[in-house]
């Protein structure tokens, strides 16, 4: 039986573009042997899992993307839409995939967030238990319209890293993205715990930069990013990526307070 509940399934075109640009750079993806990617938890119809495919392939031509739901419905429905390179299966956080294969890449976003904290953690060792070598779970959340997402990266050793991407342009301050956090996160966002103070340390420096927003708002990120990376942040993103709107933070840096892989 699929491991899982059936969620809202709220989706919508170009949702996930932030997060699919993410994986398209991937070394995960861009290196693997068989660039297998699992889009789970793709909802009420195929768009997530069709321009997930569109987008890497342009980096992978030979990419094979596969939805995978635990609503039969959704997945009759969507397999209407399935092409070369694109399928759809009924399934779970156990990711079924056939043969035995294993995906490079396992895309859940805004899935665990309708569930409880506590089962954050079993469902991530489900997921990477189906990852190939060097495989990678990208697991997190983004607002209805995709400007505002946030996602862990998991691999086979455990939480690597948080990723906030944001559209600078129609931000007030960085840390609108506390409402889109993974949910193992999202409830730690309170005094003493890590991630709320790197809530903290963007928004001041957010604030400390805005003299430079008249050159626009990718140049006040970048200070904001080299700023925080200055006073000790761990910071992973280049600044290439600053200009996309990302921050990249080792996973150490915010991991709630008690929290163990295994």
């Amino acid at each position: 039986m699929p491991i899982g509940e059936i969620t809202r399934g709220t989706t919508g075109t170009n949702r996930l573009r932030r997060v699919d640009r993410w994986i398209a750079a991937s070394p995960a993806l861009r290196r693997a042997d068989d660039p297998l990617v699992v889009d789970l938890g793709y909802g009420a119809s195929a768009t997530t899992s069709l321009e997930l495919f569109d987008r890497l392939a342009k980096v992978r031509p030979d990419v094979e993307v596969v939805g995978i739901e635990i609503d039969p419905a959704r997945v009759a429905l969507a397999s209407r839409s399935a092409k070369p390179g694109v399928s759809f299966r009924l399934g779970g956080f156990e990711v079924p995939l056939a043969n035995g294969r294993k995906a490079a890449v396992i895309r859940a976003l805004n899935v665990l967030r309708q569930y409880d904290e506590s089962q954050v953690l079993d469902n991530w060792h489900r997921m990477v238990d189906r990852l190939q070598p060097g495989g990678l779970l990208v697991e997190g959340t983004c607002s209805e319209v995709g400007r505002v997402a946030s996602w862990v990266d998991v691999t086979s050793a455990g939480p690597a890293s948080l990723t906030i991407a944001l559209h600078l342009a129609s931000v007030e301050k960085p840390s609108i993205v506390a409402e889109r956090l993974p949910k193992v996160l999202i409830h730690r966002n309170v005094p003493g715990e890590p991630v709320h103070e790197l809530m903290l340390a963007l928004d001041r420096a957010w604030q400390v930069h805005a003299p430079l927003g008249v050159y626009g708002p990718s140049q006040r990120w970048i200070a904001t990013v080299e700023t925080l990376k200055a006073s000790g942040w761990p910071v992973l993103s280049s600044r290439a990526r600053s200009r996309l709107g990302e921050l990249t933070v080792a996973w150490d840096a915010v991991a709630p307070r008690g929290f163990a892989w295994s």
